[in-house]
Order: structure tokens, then C-alpha cells, then sequence
């Protein structure tokens, strides 16, 4: 009698590693936490001449290991799901915490006694030859503008999540990863110069005008925003002008219609920050050249975005 053995069990195909998953998205946030956490760590041995306090240092590590976890997550659901068009909350974390590490970055910057607002406002004076940031709603207070540019102002906390939310319900997913990518990249930058580089701006320096500008009630509602949700050292350069254009230009990309349209309040979102008396001229400068510098890399990347989309599913 012939012995039938068994046949041995054919080895089991290993599963990719999750951090085979890791996007681009992923990386960006990484390197935000580490910068961040780097930053930390220096304010807490007394960078720029001031000790971080225990509340700081707590709450600030909490923040960063959160959004760590997060980041170290995401790679595991889209693993899990096998499906990356379906990931929704792993593709768009990134923007939906940004708020909160807005706030990280005024605690941590409350705690510091070094502020670079006169070399800002030296800056301010020799590229304008007058503080324009203080002049300009003064010495032209129209209710009308105030109207218009406030407005632009407000537009910002829509428009950013408007950009990459269009492409994606139209079935654009490729040009809106690649819209939260360049608007979270943006994002970054700048809370990383901010914590570097903390530039107060002109409403810690100079009180609001009182005058027909800034009766108008969108002028009332953008004072209201920065009295109760400001984050301190965060003017230099402008998040709104940088992001917003950031992420107009990405709409573009994606779906012309759609960066037509957010275009508009984009560009004027660049002169409402400075005729509003929230940032220095030079604050919005260097928002539109970050823009300009982001979004030709964003073009670069983009390719790249979409074969990552494309590859990994």
C-alpha cells in the first residue's frame, strides 16, 4: 500500500509591511512632528532666553503624539480597508487637525520673550516707506472695501477645505490628494517659521481703528475672530495669503471652474490681511512668494501624487 503524504503547505505570502502605505501626506506631517517636537525640546532648555513651562510642555507633547499616532495609523486603514479611494478621514486628518496646531503654536509662543515684530516693521518701512499695515484702513476708511476685503478675509476658513472638497466630490481624487498635500504642505511651512521666526503683528501693536471701516459688521466678525482665537507669533510670513493661493492654484489644477472661482476671494484674501491691520505688508509678501515657491513644487510633485495614488491601491 502506497503512503500518500501529505503535501507540504505552500508558504503564505507575507503581507506588506503598512508602511508600504505611508503617502506623501504622511511624510509631510511626520516631518511636521518632528521639527515641532525639536522646537519643543529647545523652548524647554530655554531657547530664546525662556523656559517652557510644565502646562506648555505637556500640552504641547500630547498635541504631537497625537497627531504622530494619527500619521502612524492612517497607513494601517488604508491597509485595512485594501481600498484608498474609500479612506476618507486617512487622507484628509491632516487638514482637520490644523486648527488645533494653530493653537499649539500661540502656547508655545506665549511662553517666549524674543519677538522679531521691529525688524518686521523695519522690513515694513523700507520696502513701503510708511507702516501700511497701520495707514492704509486710516486714511482710507470706506465701508464699501471694508465690506469687500473683510469679507475676503472671512473666506479663507471656507475656501480651504472647499478646494480639495470639489475635487473630490466631483470624482477628482487624484487632484485632491494632491490639493491637501500642497495646502497641508503650506500649513507647515508656515507654522514652522512661526516657530522659529514669531512675528506678533500689528493688532498687539497698534489698537483697532475706530472709523466707518470698521463699523461694517464683517469687520466686527474678523476683529471678534482675532481677539478670541489668535495664536501669538504667527504674522510672519501670512498663512491665509500663502494657503489660500495654495490651494486656489491646486483647484485650478484639478478643475479650472472650481480654482476660477476661489481665485477671486484668494487674491483679495492678499490685500484683506493687511488693510484689515492683522498683518504687515511684508507679512503679506512673503505669503504670495511661499505660494509662488509651493506651488511650482506642487507642479513637480503632482505627477508623482497620482502614479503613488495609483500604485499603492
Amino acid at each position: 500500500m502506497d503512503l500518500v503524504l501529505p503535501r507540504p503547505a505552500e508558504p503564505r505570502e507575507a503581507p506588506p509591511p503598512a508602511s508600504r502605505y505611508f503617502t506623501p501626506i504622511d511624510r509631510i506631517t511626520l516631518g511636521y512632528v518632528l521639527v515641532a517636537t525639536a522646537v519643543l525640546a529647545a523652548h524647554y532648555i530655554g531657547w530664546h532666553h525662556t523656559l517652557a513651562g510644565r502646562w506648555e510642555v505637556v500640552s504641547l507633547g500630547t498635541a504631537h503624539l497625537l497627531l504622530l499616532a494619527l500619521t502612524l495609523l492612517a497607513p494601517r486603514a488604508r491597509l485595512a480597508a485594501a481600498r484608498r479611494d474609500g479612506c476618507f478621514l486617512t487622507e484628509w486628518y491632516p487638514l482637520i487637525v490644523m486648527a488645533g496646531l494653530y493653537a499649539t503654536i500661540g502656547l508655545l509662543n506665549d511662553s517666549t520673550e524674543v519677538g522679531f515684530d521691529a525688524l518686521a516693521q523695519r522690513w515694513e518701512l523700507a520696502v513701503f516707506g510708511r507702516q501700511v499695515a497701520h495707514d492704509w484702513i486710516r486714511t482710507m476708511p470706506s465701508p464699501a472695501l471694508s465690506w469687500v476685503l473683510h469679507l475676503c478675509y472671512l473666506s479663507f476658513y471656507p475656501l480651504i477645505f472647499v478646494a480639495p472638497a470639489g475635487l473630490w466630490l466631483t470624482g477628482r481624487r487624484a487632484q485632491a490628494r494632491a490639493a491637501i498635500y500642497a495646502i497641508a504642505l503650506a500649513f507647515f511651512v508656515c507654522y514652522i517659521v512661526f516657530l522659529l521666526f514669531p512675528v506678533e503683528g500689528p493688532p498687539y501693536y497698534w489698537a483697532w481703528p475706530d472709523n466707518a471701516a470698521t463699523a461694517v459688521w464683517p469687520a466686527r466678525v474678523v476683529h471678534a475672530l482675532i481677539g478670541g482665537g489668535d495664536a501669538r507669533g504667527s504674522a510672519f510670513p501670512s498663512s491665509h495669503v500663502a494657503v489660500s493661493l495654495v490651494a486656489a492654484v491646486a483647484a485650478w489644477r484639478g478643475w479650472r471652474p472650481l480654482g476660477a472661482v476661489l481665485l477671486v476671494p484668494a487674491v483679495g484674501i492678499v490685500f484683506a490681511v493687511v488693510y484689515s491691520q492683522i498683518h504687515y505688508g511684508v507679512d503679506a509678501l512673503a505669503g504670495v512668494a511661499l505660494a509662488v515657491v509651493l506651488c511650482g513644487i506642487g507642479r513637480r510633485l503632482t505627477p508623482r501624487l497620482t502614479a503613488a495614488a495609483e500604485g499603492k491601491r
